[in-house]
């Protein structure tokens, strides 16, 4: 089932992200969020709109995807950025299709024109997903990140709504 989020959802969504955090380069942080960090994160993807979605499978959070502003000023507003996470025991389950599947008709009934998306590479997992939703690799920036002593190059795919 997918489904809004809720502030509920924190700590679950907490500990699908946190083990990205500890053992992956997928996201750049490199301490764990806390529960309440992300219900913050939650509400201000509530308050301004953009949609937090939850999966469940068997009454428990098995991902989430979300869309975020691309950048703050204000000629951005009609672009998003996207993310998807799946709990680490679910991967290549089609959670992450089944959310975006979700989160696009969403997006594009709030006006959004644009999303993007970045990667940290190699991901050919998450290049697949996003792929298949038709964005398309736009840029590619060299070592612009360094977790667990190693420069980590990131990608950016872009789709028009």
């Amino acid at each position: 089932m997918i489904r809004p989020a809720t502030v509920a959802d924190a700590a679950a969504v907490a500990g699908i992200y946190n083990h990205y955090v500890r053992e992956t380069v997928v996201t750049f942080e490199e301490e764990e969020v806390p529960a309440s960090e992300i219900a913050g994160r939650i509400h201000d993807a509530e308050s301004v709109s953009l949609p937090w979605l939850i999966a469940e499978r068997d009454a428990r959070v098995v991902g989430y995807a979300y869309a975020a502003r691309w950048h703050s000023r204000s000629a951005y507003r009609f672009s998003a950025e996207i993310t998807v996470y799946v709990d680490a025991s679910q991967t290549r389950t089609g959670v992450g299709s089944r959310l975006y599947d979700q989160l696009f008709p969403i997006l594009r009934a709030r006006g959004i024109h644009a999303v993007v998306a970045g990667i940290s590479l190699p991901n050919e997992s998450s290049v697949v997903l996003h792929e298949r939703f038709g964005l398309t690799k736009v840029a590619h920036f060299k070592e612009v990140g360094f977790k667990f002593n190693r420069w980590i190059d990131v990608g950016y795919w872009q789709r028009t709504l």
